[in-house]
């Protein structure tokens, strides 16, 4: 499998949505894959307030938000059917690739609401050379919007899921995700997005 490809994006102001905290972890599936619970590469802890400033943030990048109230999950690498969570530490990883090539880690969430959530924390990443299964992890440290929420119908029931995931990696990248190597940013899930429905049931 190829690598994300991606580009950064530039800096700007994030002071308003810094308003709030969320604690606590809830999730609603299961356990991530033994690959990403044996990664043993390590970051420094990101402050979510020193970071995420780097993102953006704009009504028009984070798109139309759930119905307030809407609980709106982080979906395992973009599969409904998955584990998913609302909030979450992300202490055993959170995978965002199919293929297990890009997971959260030690994440803390600032704002999770139905609009959008931030959060800062570890990304690990394969660099999948010489492939992504022999590829190596790098944990690099992350501040994260989740964004553009969509509602889906999970065995009979409408449930809300972002389909947007937009990075700032503070102390860069390393040189392994150089030019054509470098992971997307923004990570959409086009999957969710072909899925959503404006009613359920």
């Amino acid at each position: 499998m190829t690598p994300l490809a991606r580009s950064l994006l530039p800096v700007a102001g994030l002071a308003a949505v810094l308003a709030g905290l969320v604690t606590g972890c809830a999730s609603a599936g299961g356990a991530p894959s033994a690959r990403s619970q044996s990664a043993s590469a390590s970051a420094a802890s990101v402050s979510p307030s020193r970071f995420i400033t780097a993102i953006p943030v704009s009504g028009s990048s984070l798109g139309a938000g759930a119905p307030s109230g809407q609980v709106v999950y982080l979906a395992e690498s973009g599969s409904v059917g998955g584990p998913m969570w609302h909030a979450p530490a992300c202490k055993t990883g959170c995978l965002l690739s199919g293929d297990d090539t890009a997971a959260l880690w030690d994440m803390t969430w600032p704002t999770w609401n139905s609009t959008f959530a931030v959060g800062a924390g570890t990304e690990k990443l394969d660099d999948c050379t010489p492939n992504c299964a022999s590829g190596t992890l790098h944990a690099v440290p992350v501040a994260v919007i989740l964004s553009k929420p969509a509602m889906v119908c999970v065995s009979g029931k409408g449930r809300w899921f972002w389909t947007r995931v937009s990075f700032s990696w503070p102390a860069g990248l390393p040189a392994a995700f150089a030019g054509g190597n470098a992971p997307a940013n923004p990570f959409d899930y086009p999957d969710i997005t072909a899925q959503s429905v404006k009613t359920c049931g």
